[in-house]
């Protein structure tokens, strides 16, 4: 009898630490962690409360389908949140999580990191003294399956299929339908309807507070003061063909000039004086001739050949035998060849090794692997350590969303549209110079077309860095960034009384 009574007890503890392990790793549905917090930021003492958890988005039935995670930074002791701004936050991907503005950028703790942004150790945090905290309430927001948001089960306990996954949430639209749902009970949980508000987005993050600024305003009837897109993608402004391959031209140039790659002439002038010649030559002259493609006369093309491998750094020989077409693959792989370094992606500061010398484009993204190096263990250790959000739920920092619907983007005209019904919403674009993915020229391309008619051009600005896609990483750049969405959420707020009309 004892042997058995020993082996019930033995079964009872392995079920019971096992259905602990299990709920464990499964993420609370709705959930908030409340801590205290102290900071100087910007010359002045804060103390603010930081709020992180879980809120459901459902569906139409009322029946929880996933779950965000988020942390939201408040201000405390403010007589009235209807004058306090507050600032949406998210990345892009998509797939990836709000990690990198967040513990990088706006918030008011960052990585400890060098000037330039390369990792040290022992990897942590620093407090940021440059955080736009001291003007506006900010709030991370994880999109499903990135940081620890995820897909919830049915009501009988299995998970939906990858088609309705794919259909609630992994797609331009659809992402953009269940935010706006999740951002409405976001604002109203937190009394946060009369507050100014302001979006901001990383890469394809872009994409998605373009496509939101338009959702919140004619779906949940809630304005917007700004908008803000840090290294944007197309957002669904077309530009192909020889508008494309000459838009790169610029960022070629001032990837080269970083690398000490041009001609005398042009290296011993400043980065934004050669910018300005190179993006005038871009516009007036290697577009046309790209545009005549194989119809172009000899002189015109040797002409050309000889400009554009100027300013690229690359040889004549070079640029003839792609047509006058460089793919920015190659570009990277071909710049500093002869040393034995490829050029960073997303940031092309940053050297690579390959394995070959020879091949037409890199072996991996240097930029990205020093990026991970530094932010893994951060946000692990902030939101478990200093947040006390603890689970043994993953932080994805990259999720699993694909295969991701692309098709119908029109965002760009969604923020046109929003621009056009609102007149108190402004736009701000900000780029790093040396970003190869979405090149700081095809940002200021964006910019020109998205009100073709020229009426709110008054309302759209761009900030250029000299860094790359995460321009914040460099520690003059963070200031900068810093200080001129400060500027941006201030003068974007209207006078009291003042109307919304034209």
């Amino acid at each position: 009898m004892k042997l058995i009574k020993a082996l019930v007890l033995i079964v009872t503890f392995i079920s019971t630490v096992a259905s602990a392990t299990e709920n464990s790793r499964a993420i609370d549905v709705d959930s908030h962690i409340i801590t205290k917090h102290k900071a100087t930021i910007n010359n002045q003492k804060i103390n603010y409360t930081v709020n992180t958890g879980t809120q459901p988005v459902w569906n139409t039935q009322g029946h929880p389908i996933a779950t965000l995670h988020y942390t939201y930074y408040k201000k405390d002791k403010v007589k009235d949140d209807s004058k306090r701004p507050l600032l949406i936050s998210f990345n892009g991907g998509p797939g990836s999580a709000s990690v990198w503005m967040h513990i990088a950028y706006t918030g008011p703790r960052v990585l400890k990191i060098d000037n330039e942004g390369y990792p040290v150790q022992p990897y942590g945090l620093q407090d940021n003294p440059f955080s736009v905290l001291d003007v506006a309430d900010i709030v991370f927001v994880n999109p499903v399956n990135t940081g620890y948001s995820r897909v919830l089960p049915n009501k009988d306990g299995t998970m939906p299929s990858k088609a309705d996954q794919k259909k609630w949430f992994f797609g331009v639209n659809a992402d953009i339908k269940y935010l706006s749902e999740w951002l409405n009970t976001f604002v109203t949980r937190h009394n946060r309807f009369r507050s100014p508000k302001f979006l901001i987005g990383e890469s394809y993050g872009t994409t998605r507070v373009s496509g939101l600024a338009h959702a919140l305003q004619n779906q949940q009837w809630m304005y917007i003061n700004g908008v803000v897109l840090v290294s944007p993608t197309d957002i669904g402004i077309k530009r192909e063909g020889p508008m494309k391959a000459a838009n790169r031209l610029p960022y070629f140039a001032a990837a080269a000039w970083y690398h000490k790659a041009l001609e005398p002439s042009l290296q011993n002038k400043d980065l934004l004086e050669v910018l300005a010649e190179v993006e005038t030559y871009t516009i007036n002259q290697y577009l046309p001739a790209l545009a005549k493609g194989a119809f172009i006369g000899t002189k015109e093309k040797i002409s050309t050949i000889a400009q554009v491998a100027k300013y690229s750094g690359l040889s004549e020989k070079f640029v003839a035998q792609n047509n006058l077409d460089i793919p920015t693959d190659a570009f990277w792989k071909e710049l500093l060849r002869s040393k034995g370094f490829t050029l960073g992606r997303l940031d092309s500061r940053y050297l690579g090794i390959d394995k070959r010398d020879a091949g037409d484009s890199p072996d991996y993204w240097p930029e990205l692997t020093s990026w991970l190096h530094s932010f893994t263990p951060a946000i692990n250790y902030y939101l478990r350590e200093e947040l006390n959000y603890k689970t043994d739920v993953k932080y994805n920092m990259f999720g699993d969303v694909y295969p991701w619907d692309r098709s119908n983007n029109e965002t760009g005209e969604q923020l046109r549209l929003a621009m056009a019904q609102n007149p108190y919403l402004n736009v701000m674009i900000q780029a790093g110079y040396y970003d190869g993915a979405t090149n700081y020229f095809d940002a200021k391309y964006t910019l020109w077309q998205l009100d073709p008619s020229g009426k709110m051009r008054d309302r759209l600005s761009f900030k250029g860095y000299r860094s790359g896609h995460m321009m914040y990483l460099r520690r003059a750049d963070l200031k900068k960034s810093n200080q001129e969405l400060r500027e941006f959420i201030q003068s974007s707020l209207p006078n009291p009384d003042e109307a919304a009309k034209y």
